[in-house]
C-alpha cells in the first residue's frame, strides 16, 4: 500500500539520507608508519640474530638408591611355614625372614622324613661298627703289647745268660792253654784233659744255642712291633672309612633338608619395607617375599634413557629439570638435577628390562637408548608441615637441554634439510 502512496524515487531517497553529519578524521602521517614498521623490522632482525633458543626433551627415567634395595625372591616353590619379619623391622645380613616347605609328601608320608629317618639309621649303624672296631683295636694292640713286652723280658734274659756264657767259655779256654802244661808235666792224665775240652766245646755249643736263641727273640719282637703298627693302621683305616661314610650320610641329611624346609635369609642389612605373603601362601619360584630398603648413607640418582639424537649435545656437569609422578610439578614444581655420567654404547634390552619406566615404542630409533646418570639435589622436601622423602623406583620424567642456536638458525632449519637432500655425491 505505502509503494502505491509515494513515488519510488521518494522512497530510495529516504533510504540514502544521512540523518547526521559526517565527520572525517585526519589520517596518520605517512612518516610515521614508515618510523614504526622500520622499527618493528629492527626489532625484529636483531631478536633473530641476537636472541637463542635451547632445544630440550622430555625424557623418561627411575629413582634408584646406591646402595640399591633389594629384592629377595623365593628359590623353590612351597608355601611358607613360618614368617619371621614384620614391615619396618630393622634386620641385618643373614637374619631369618621366611621358612618355606618344599618337600614331597606320599601316601606312606612325607618323604623327606622318611629318608632323614632312614639315613639317621645308617649314621647310628656306623656308629656302632665304630665303637666295635675301637674295642677290637683297644683289646688286639694291648694282646700285641702284652707279646711285645714278654719277647723283651726274654730278650733282655738271654742277653744276660748270653754275657755269662760268654765270661765262662773264655775262663775256659784259658784254663785248657793251663791244661796242656799239665799234660806235659804228667800233672793230669789224658783222661783229664779230655774232659775239660769236652767241657769246654758243650759250653760253646751252649753259648752258639744262646746266640740263636737272642737272634730269634729280636726278629719275632720286631715282627710283633711291626704287627702292632700295622694292626693300629687297619683298624684306623677302618674307622676313618666308617667315619666319611657318616659324612657322607650327613650331606644326604643337608641334601634331604634342603628338599625339605629352607630358610630365606636377608641378603644385606637394612629395613623391611614390604612383605608380600603370609603364613600358609603357596609361592612359585621367583615369587617376591620381601623388600629390603638399605639404611644409613643413602645416595639418591636419576636413571635416564636418553635417544641417539641426544648424545652429541648432552654431557657431565649439564643440569636438567626433574617431575616426579608422585609429586606433581603443578604444585611441588621443579627439581634440579645434574649428569654425573652417560654411557657410550646403548643399554641393552636386559639391562632395560630391570627398570620398570622404560618406554621403548614402537620406532627403531627409539630401541637405541642410552643411560644416563643423574645426580639428585634435593633428597627429601616438607609439604603441609609433612616431610616427603623420595625413594627407590620411584618414576621421573626430566627435561633435558640440547642444543643452543640463535633463533635465525632455527628459522633456517628446513633450508638446511632441503639442502641435504638436494646435494649431490660427496666426494673425498
Amino acid at each position: 500500500m505505502m509503494n502505491k502512496l509515494f513515488r519510488k524515487e521518494a522512497i530510495e531517497y529516504k533510504k540514502n539520507h544521512w540523518k547526521g553529519k559526517a565527520l572525517l578524521l585526519a589520517g596518520m602521517p605517512s612518516w610515521i608508519i614508515s618510523l614504526l614498521s622500520l622499527i618493528f623490522l629492527l626489532i625484529l632482525i636483531l631478536t633473530l640474530i641476537f636472541c637463542s633458543y635451547t632445544q630440550r626433551i622430555d625424557v623418561s627415567g627411575e629413582v634408584i638408591t646406591l646402595p640399591h634395595s633389594v629384592n629377595v625372591f623365593s628359590p623353590q616353590q612351597g608355601f611358607v611355614v613360618k614368617k619371621h619379619v614384620e614391615i619396618g623391622d630393622l634386620v641385618e645380613k643373614g637374619t631369618p625372614l621366611y621358612e618355606l616347605d618344599v618337600s614331597r609328601s606320599t601316601v606312606t608320608g612325607n618323604v623327606t622324613d622318611a629318608m632323614n629317618a632312614a639315613i639317621s639309621e645308617k649314621i647310628t649303624n656306623a656308629e656302632e661298627i665304630i665303637a666295635k672296631i675301637s674295642s677290637n683295636k683297644t683289646e688286639t694292640l694291648e694282646a700285641l703289647e702284652t707279646q711285645v713286652k714278654q719277647y723283651s723280658d726274654s730278650l733282655k734274659e738271654t742277653k744276660v745268660m748270653l754275657g755269662n756264657a760268654s765270661a765262662g767259655l773264655a775262663k775256659m779256654k784259658a784254663n785248657l792253654s793251663s791244661y796242656d802244661s799239665y799234660l806235659k808235666q804228667g800233672l793230669i792224665t789224658k783222661d783229664q784233659y779230655n774232659y775239660q775240652h769236652s767241657l769246654y766245646f758243650q759250653q760253646q755249643g751252649t753259648y752258639q744255642s744262646l746266640i740263636s736263641q737272642k737272634m730269634q727273640l729280636e726278629s719275632q719282637l720286631t715282627q710283633l712291633k711291626s704287627d702292632l703298627v700295622v694292626k693300629a693302621s687297619d683298624f684306623d683305616n677302618q674307622i676313618s672309612t666308617q667315619k666319611n661314610q657318616i659324612n657322607d650320610y650327613k650331606n644326604q641329611v643337608v641334601e634331604s633338608n634342603a628338599n625339605g624346609n629352607v630358610v630365606i635369609k636377608a641378603t644385606r642389612a637394612g629395613k623391611i619395607e614390604s612383605v608380600s605373603v603370609t603364613v600358609g601362601q603357596m609361592v612359585d619360584k621367583g615369587s617376591s617375599l620381601v623388600q629390603i630398603k638399605p639404611t644409613g648413607n643413602i645416595e639418591y640418582f636419576l636413571v635416564l634413557w636418553l635417544p641417539n639424537n641426544s648424545i652429541p649435545y648432552v654431557k657431565p656437569g649439564d643440569t636438567v629439570n626433574i617431575r616426579y609422578d608422585a609429586f606433581p610439578s603443578d604444585k611441588f614444581g621443579q627439581f634440579p638435577g645434574k649428569v654425573l655420567s652417560i654411557s657410550s654404547i646403548p643399554a641393552s634390552r636386559q639391562e632395560m628390562s630391570e627398570y620398570t619406566n622404560v618406554s621403548t615404542g614402537g620406532n627403531q630409533q627409539e630401541l637405541a637408548l642410552y643411560k644416563a646418570i643423574i645426580k639428585i639435589k634435593d633428597k627429601s622436601f616438607f609439604y603441609n608441615r609433612k616431610k616427603l622423602e623420595l625413594s627407590n623406583g620411584l618414576k621421573a620424567r626430566a627435561i633435558v637441554f640440547l642444543e643452543e642456536r640463535p633463533l635465525y638458525m632455527w628459522m633456517f632449519t628446513p633450508l638446511y634439510k632441503i639442502t641435504q637432500s638436494v646435494i649431490g655425491p660427496i666426494n673425498e
